[in-house]
């Protein structure tokens, strides 16, 4: 009875992986289609059937495509934007998110509520409004739009960062004060170094999302030499749409950071957004 169980446990969860390595490898169809294809020549790409594995590799597609598309210059540009907006995201969403999880005044339920709807506005409906006043301060065409913003909280970080600051016990900071510190030093030694799942979640959203924006550059930036990668991307493949192997190259090294990190961070990042919620 016992070995029959364990039999069945067995069958069970082979049957398991090999379905989730099916769906799994379904996704993946794509990312493996384009790597194939930035590894093909030109003539290879229209083969029927289809040819997987590109004889002989074309390495030399990858440096070419770069060069074309001046990635260096756009990789530069993209990061400024990525890591001087995720200072501003985590300056900004950890002191609100704490005022939010630690202070009790009037109406905090309330004002977190009006925060939280302000989610529900697309960003199409004030992009014209907002354009307006960057226009009038001069900011259009510079990186600033892309990066001020940053620095006065966006409402889903907060909402994730309350929540999980919420989780911790007050006592803490109870214990912090008898000790004599204050709210300062309860945010620096106490909330931030137990956070540090939900502020790599935090961190890894905004690097994917700041890394992958395509509509704000497009709005605010006019100049080449000023797009990010996304917006150099696609301004690639709109004059070299006949090079596929070229823009297959390019759209896996532009892919390939965020994949990299994911990764790499994953583990903080399932952490991060298991915990958070636990406590309303």
């Amino acid at each position: 009875m016992f070995r029959g169980g364990w039999v069945e446990n067995l069958v069970k969860n082979l049957l398991l992986y090999i379905i989730l390595t099916a769906v799994g490898l379904l996704f993946a169809l794509p990312f493996l289609w384009t790597i194939s294809t930035a590894l093909k020549e030109s003539a290879q790409i229209w083969q029927f059937p289809p040819r997987w594995i590109p004889n002989p590799f074309q390495w030399q597609n990858f440096p070419e495509a770069l060069k074309i598309m001046n990635f260096l210059l756009h990789l530069k540009n993209t990061l400024i934007v990525v890591f001087t907006s995720l200072v501003g995201v985590l300056f900004s969403c950890t002191l609100v998110a704490y005022g939010f999880s630690r202070f009790r005044f009037g109406g905090r339920n309330l004002l977190f509520i009006v925060l939280l709807s302000t989610m529900m506005v697309p960003p199409q409906v004030t992009i014209i409004p907002i354009f307006i006043i960057f226009t009038k301060l001069q900011w259009v065409n510079t990186f600033k739009p892309l990066i001020v913003p940053a620095f006065f909280g966006y409402p889903f970080y907060i909402f994730l960062l309350r929540q999980f600051f919420m989780t911790i016990p007050y006592e803490l900071d109870e214990a912090t004060i008898i000790d004599g510190g204050d709210y300062f030093t309860i945010f620096w030694r106490i909330i931030l170094p137990l956070s540090k799942p939900a502020l790599a979640t935090v961190s890894i959203f905004h690097f994917i999302g700041a890394w992958n924006d395509f509509f704000g550059p497009l709005v605010y930036l006019s100049e080449n030499t000023k797009y990010t990668l996304a917006v150099a991307l696609a301004a690639f493949r709109g004059v070299y749409w006949t090079y596929w192997h070229y823009l297959m190259a390019a759209s896996v090294v532009v892919a390939l950071p965020c994949l990299l990190l994911y990764f790499f961070a994953q583990r903080f990042f399932i952490q991060g957004i298991t915990l958070t919620g636990m406590r309303g």
